[in-house]
């Protein structure tokens, strides 16, 4: 089992809705995944269920969420009680323990059921909570503090108890842009995670700024590991996060005007695309991405396959919680969407293929995680 995850500290670059679509053609690929939703914004779990749905959640846990535990326990019958163990709930509610410093539940609430082989676990807007925990205890994580050391490796230990009991291929974890503390200890304790990039200025200085954020993170985490117990050392992973590579991703598409330019972008999207390898190989520390290939390095995972913009075809796969290639086959389309969908079919099933040249890809640089 591999924990991953995409991201960028440039918003508004496509990453839920790539991390969506691979999760989806991973799936179809006969791998099992879970996705774990930490962005309080929530998007992942609006493409993945229906509004609805993820409000009754959020009432059902409510108590808990707000007045703790053990009071909720106590103003709760215990029936009910015990059904929040038994039905789907959020991120922030399987970290509430921590927060709290209780003993964690032995139950595992069942994870939302997208298909057979796709799962998620929804957020909700008070995940800021448990982001401030992990400021309160960070320095704690240094003396060897229990309470410390768990808080900061809770996320990761949910991925792993869950991909235990459920065989899961892959848990990949969708962040928000932040380079906050959340994000510092996922993508800290993550396995490995690439960056989706726009061809613009801001991905540029994107990709900067997280390899200056990592560089200092793993500072501080290789400082920790030289004070505290080998024992409490067990609690984080064995290596250090690594880099999958980067992906241009919902650019627009321009016809082809050279051989030096291969990827239809509009020359200064292209001229961006050139600069991103030596970006990277600037920025990103050599020790987080030596596993890679060279070429791995200077190409786009998968190449062209995911680059291009998908207009509105992404705004049909949220609204009917289905990944592109799938919506036109869908039997509740509403009228006023049917005709444009029915008429531009082949464009939305073409998209399945480009999505699986992608996961090919993404699936040879995982192996490259096993190197030594």
């Amino acid at each position: 089992m591999k924990i991953i995850s995409i991201f960028n500290n440039k918003g508004g670059v496509g990453k839920t809705t790539l991390t969506y679509h691979l999760a989806h053609i991973l799936a179809e690929m006969g791998k099992k995944v879970l996705i774990l939703d930490m962005d309080s914004q929530c998007n992942m779990s609006l493409y993945g269920m229906q509004e609805e749905k993820l409000e009754e959640i959020w009432k059902e846990e409510d108590n808990v969420i707000d007045n703790g535990f053990d009071s909720a326990k106590q103003q709760m019958e215990k029936e009910d009680f015990n059904r929040l163990f038994e039905t789907p709930r959020t991120m922030h509610f399987l970290l509430k323990s921590v927060e709290e410093g209780i003993s964690d539940f032995k139950a595992l609430p069942p994870p939302v059921k997208i298909t057979d082989n796709l799962h998620l676990i929804p957020s909700r807007l008070t995940l800021f909570m448990y982001e401030n925990k992990i400021s309160e205890r960070w320095s704690g994580m240094f003396l060897g503090e229990a309470l410390s050391i768990r808080t900061v490796t809770r996320i990761r230990n949910l991925a792993e108890l869950y991909a235990s009991q459920n065989h899961y291929d892959f848990v990949i974890i969708d962040t928000s842009p932040s380079l906050g503390m959340l994000n510092k200890v996922i993508i800290s304790t993550v396995d490995g995670f690439m960056i989706p990039c726009l061809p613009d200025m801001f991905s540029l200085y994107g990709i900067k700024n997280i390899g200056a954020a990592l560089t200092q993170w793993q500072r501080e985490f290789n400082t920790c590991f030289q004070i505290i117990s080998e024992e409490k050392r067990k609690e984080f992973p064995k290596k250090l996060v690594r880099f999958l590579g980067y992906t241009i991703y919902n650019a627009k598409i321009y016809k082809k005007t050279s051989q030096s330019n291969p990827w239809n972008l509009a020359e200064a999207h292209f001229d961006y695309a050139e600069k991103i390898p030596d970006t990277i190989k600037k920025h990103i520390d050599e020790k987080v991405r030596k596993h890679l290939f060279e070429e791995m390095v200077k190409t786009p995972i998968g190449n062209d396959a995911v680059m291009h913009s998908h207009n509105t075809l992404t705004n049909m796969a949220q609204k009917y919680k289905n990944p592109i290639w799938k919506v036109p086959g869908l039997d509740n389309l509403e009228s006023s969407d049917k005709i444009s969908i029915t008429g531009n079919q082949a464009v939305y099933k073409a998209t399945r293929e480009k999505y699986n040249d992608f996961a090919k890809d993404f699936l040879t640089r995982v192996t490259t995680l096993d190197d030594e």
